[in-house]
């Protein structure tokens, strides 16, 4: 038997291990915000990791969730390493895990964040400790788990490039498309709001000396809808709309949340000229409005590296008679920041899934294994070549 028949054939054996932990992830509140339940999956994640023999270091935050370090180096080795990556956020509010505990029916898992991203952290966390049983002399690997990638990684965004920097290859364990395939490429994305003022005024009797702030947000919005052009990716979406007092009050002010989507590096700055000029202008006399850039993600941009890496991964996955393909996506994921310093970087290597964000979130059971096999032996054989 050779050494990746016994690593490939160590998940078998780990099946129900690999759905308790599951479980456990699943049924812990991690909404972003939710430092003590981010640092509750985190602390499972390292829990497992040490009964592994592992060596793991806990990045602490004073409000964001805390930063998980695990690595497989020899000691002193200064290799490039192949580094896992994952988030233990997720956008559901505390309570979600107990009114929608993990369950599995007709070979899917549901539960809330199942596949956003608890099923991808077990396959890395699971892949660790295969590899540190069957190469317990060590291999140039190594992995991070961040808190807050749900809100853009306003706090662990320094920490992914500090660690990915000097990384060979990385690979993202965000979910794998519901097609099967893992995400080769991604759309960058910018987080804005714009808080527009107006003036107040009874609707009735002094209407005139209103000025609408909801009018200059709705035109506005109008403009920034106009920008959306599909054949080159871009589109702009308005979310999120609040603003005014009562019915018969002219708005004094409003704000929205929106966002731009992209995905060639060079549409960024222009579409952001064209947002700026369109909250500058002033649609309604006496109107102002102001924006803010609350979060960006970086595009994920398939190179011919990490092309190869993807071939590698392919390769692993056919030795176990099955395949993964390649897909692009429209979300957004870490994975750009380690892309964007021009590390080859894979992505989605997490279990195949769909309805991510939604009460219909799953995973395909049977690929938290098949997954987690594919990676191993794809890391293996990286390392190896180190």
């Amino acid at each position: 038997m050779t050494s990746e028949k016994m690593l490939a054939g160590w998940f078998d054996t780990r099946r129900m291990a690999m759905i308790e932990l599951l479980r456990d992830l699943v049924n812990t509140d991690s909404h972003t915000h939710d430092k003590q339940g981010v640092d509750a999956v985190t602390g499972q994640i390292q829990h497992f990791l040490d009964s592994c023999g592992m060596e793991t270091r806990l990045v602490e935050q004073e409000v964001a969730g805390n930063f998980l370090h695990a690595d497989l180096r020899p000691s002193g080795s200064n290799v490039a390493p192949v580094l896992l990556m994952g988030h233990c956020d997720t956008v559901f509010p505390k309570g979600e895990a107990a009114r929608r505990p993990f369950h599995i029916a007709d070979g899917r898992a549901y539960g809330p964040g199942v596949a956003d991203m608890k099923g991808g952290l077990v396959i890395n966390a699971f892949v660790l400790a295969a590899l540190k049983a069957h190469v317990p002399e060590g291999l140039p690997v190594c992995a991070l788990f961040t808190s807050d990638e749900e809100i853009a990684s306003p706090v662990s965004r320094h920490e992914i490039a500090k660690t990915t920097r000097h990384a060979r290859v990385v690979f993202n364990a965000e979910p794998g498309r519901p097609s099967g395939n893992v995400t080769v490429g991604r759309k960058g994305g910018i987080f804005m709001r714009m808080d527009v003022e107006g003036r107040g005024a009874h609707s009735g009797s002094h209407f005139t000396h209103g000025i609408s702030a909801i009018e200059a947000l709705a035109r506005k919005t109008i403009e920034l809808h106009a920008l959306t052009d599909l054949e080159t990716g871009v589109t702009v979406n308005v979310g999120v709309v609040e603003g005014g007092l009562t019915l018969n009050t002219v708005a004094p002010s409003a704000r929205a949340e929106f966002e731009l989507r992209y995905v060639d590096d060079r549409h960024r700055d222009d579409y952001m000229a064209r947002i700026e000029r369109i909250i500058a202008t002033e649609h309604v006399p006496g109107s102002s409005a102001r924006l803010t850039i609350t979060g960006e993600f970086l595009p994920l941009i398939q190179t011919a590296a990490s092309k190869a890496i993807y071939e590698v991964y392919d390769a692993a996955a056919s030795t176990l008679g099955v395949h993964f393909g390649e897909e692009f996506s429209g979300g957004c994921s870490d994975a750009g920041i380690p892309c964007s310093l021009g590390v080859p970087t894979i992505c989605g290597t997490g279990p195949v899934g769909g309805g991510a964000h939604t009460v219909e979130e799953y995973i395909e059971i049977d690929t938290l294994i098949t997954r987690a096999q594919t990676l191993a032996l794809a890391v293996l054989r990286i390392a190896e070549r180190a």
